[in-house]
This record gives structure tokens, C-alpha cells and sequence, in this order.
């Protein structure tokens, strides 16, 4: 795809005004928007929005990163009615879950517009530093003639299917990996203190054994160790992928004793610790474990 195109992108959040920025640094013309605020979050150089029809009159692709399913369905279903849109392609970078997905795309079937199924993955950091991970559920040929922009700010974008929900797929695994990791991770360091071992070094050990994982490597270190708590992402939001794999496995009819019991112990944390970064479910699992 050539920078000629005009990308849109809604939704500036933690994880969208990073990317945005990185999309418009690669040198695409952006316009942006954002219901919380635009010109306050809109990286430099990029056109301003008044809205989100807005950007579908301005931009050929649009680029979504929302909240949530209902968020995403939502902005389909305007996207279906709206006169004069000249946008043909909308990639949902969001977290949404597979059916919310199918959802979306069944609503934009017959509108003339393509609809991605893209989540990303690689927290802030990686939004900052353009090198998340990109799950696209869609045409692979849409993927290609995209190429320019998503490396704009994605290392790694896989192709994980032509219809959209297997993008959704695999992040709501890859969180669920995620999220087993720092709890069975804090139940680990948890028995390892309890012996007298300093955490730095049960992590020390477990780094260049068997046990690394992404929490032991990175989140614990930086994050847990430091006291910082500081990763961010809300535990809301990895108690709500939790919950959707747990939902999609029940679906799809494949084992789910693990998931049960890990949406139990998210969705107590997230209830008792509102408004929390993720690594605080250390604290949870050491209070009320």
C-alpha cells in the first residue's frame, strides 16, 4: 500500500495513540480521531477529525482501536448507513473476541468494505516502539497491499487466516497464555520466599531453566520486583480476554479446566483491585491465595 493512501485511525488511547504516531512517523497521511479528545492525543502532523464519519469520508483504510466488542459492533453498524464513505477497508486492531468479530464483519458484508479482524499484542512499550505483534483475520491480499503502514508499526504481523475471528483467536489464547503465566508465576515465587529465597534470585534460576516465561523474563523483574506495578495494561482488560477465552473454548467445545479456574481467580482480582495495573494479581494471589 503507498503512503498516497490516506489511513484513518479512531481511538487514541494508551495502546492507538502510539501506533497512530508510528503510522504518521512512517511518513502515511493520517487523520485521526478520538470521542474522548482528539487534538490533545492526535500525534503531530496528522489531520483532526470532528468525528467518526469524519474519518470515513477522508481516509481509504480506517484503523479501530476501542474498548470492547460492543464498541466495535457499534462503530459497524454506522459504518453500514454512512453516505459518502469513501473509506473500503477497516482494520480492527482491537480486542474484541471472535464472535464480536464475525459480528462486525456480517454487519459490513455487502457494504463494499472490507473488515479486518487485526488485534495487536506487546503492551505499551511495544505500541511506543512499533514492534508489536499484528493477528490478521482476513484476505491475505489485503494484508499485502497493507504492508507499508502495519510495519510502520508492527514488527511481526501474521496471517492468521482469511475470515475474520481467527485473528481474535489467537490473541485471546496468546492472553490467556499471558495471564496463566503471571499467576502461576506469583503462586511460584510466592512458595520460593516462603523458603527464604530472595526473588531476585528464584528469577535469576528460573530464566535460564525451564521455567522462563513472559513473566519471569519481564514483568516480574521490571514490574513486580520494583514494586512499580507499572506494565500497562488494566487488569480489567486481561480479566475480560480471560473471560472470552473461557467463553469461546465452552464453544467450541475444548478443554477449559485450566480456564475455569484462572477466570475465577482474574475475576476476583479484578473485583477486588479496580482500576489496577495487571501485575497487581501478585498482590491478589499473595492476600487472598
Amino acid at each position: 500500500m503507498s503512503n498516497s493512501k490516506v489511513i484513518g485511525f479512531v481511538g487514541l488511547g494508551q495502546m492507538g495513540g502510539p501506533m497512530a504516531t508510528n503510522i504518521a512517523k512512517g511518513g502515511a497521511e493520517i487523520v485521526v480521531y478520538d470521542k474522548a479528545g482528539t487534538s490533545e492525543r492526535a500525534p503531530e502532523g496528522a489531520k483532526l477529525a470532528n468525528s467518526f464519519t469524519d474519518v470515513l469520508s477522508m481516509a481509504d483504510t480506517v484503523f479501530l482501536s476501542v474498548p470492547d466488542g460492543p464498541v466495535s459492533i457499534a462503530l459497524a453498524n454506522e459504518i453500514a448507513v454512512t453516505e459518502g464513505c469513501r473509506a473500503t477497508v477497516v482494520v480492527d486492531l482491537s480486542t474484541i473476541g471472535p464472535e464480536a468479530a464475525r459480528e462486525a464483519n456480517e454487519i459490513l458484508n455487502g457494504t463494499g468494505i472490507t473488515y479486518i479482524d487485526a488485534p495487536v499484542s506487546g503492551g505499551q512499550a511495544g505500541a511506543r516502539a512499533g514492534t508489536i505483534t499484528v493477528m490478521w483475520g482476513g484476505p491475505k491480499a489485503v494484508m499485502n497491499e497493507h504492508e507499508a503502514v502495519l510495519n510502520s508499526f508492527s514488527k511481526n504481523v501474521f496471517h492468521c487466516g482469511d475470515s475474520p475471528g481467527q485473528g481474535q483467536s489467537v490473541k485471546v489464547l496468546n492472553n490467556f497464555l499471558s495471564a496463566i503465566a503471571m499467576t502461576a508465576t506469583s503462586e511460584a515465587v510466592l512458595y520460593g520466599l516462603a523458603q527464604g529465597v530472595e526473588m531476585k534470585t528464584i528469577l535469576d534460576v528460573v530464566n535460564v531453566s525451564t521455567g522462563q516465561n513472559t513473566a519471569t523474563a519481564d514483568k516480574f523483574p521490571k514490574r513486580v520486583m520494583t514494586e512499580s506495578f507499572d506494565a500497562g495494561f488494566a487488569t480489567k482488560l486481561l480479566t475480560k480476554d480471560v473471560n472470552l477465552f473461557l467463553k469461546n473454548a465452552k464453544a467450541a467445545g475444548t478443554p477449559l479446566t485450566l480456564a475455569a479456574t484462572l477466570a475465577s481467580i482474574w475475576n476476583g482480582c479484578n473485583a477486588t483491585l479496580p482500576e489496577s495495573d495487571f501485575t497487581r494479581i501478585y498482590e491478589y494471589v499473595r492476600d487472598n491465595g
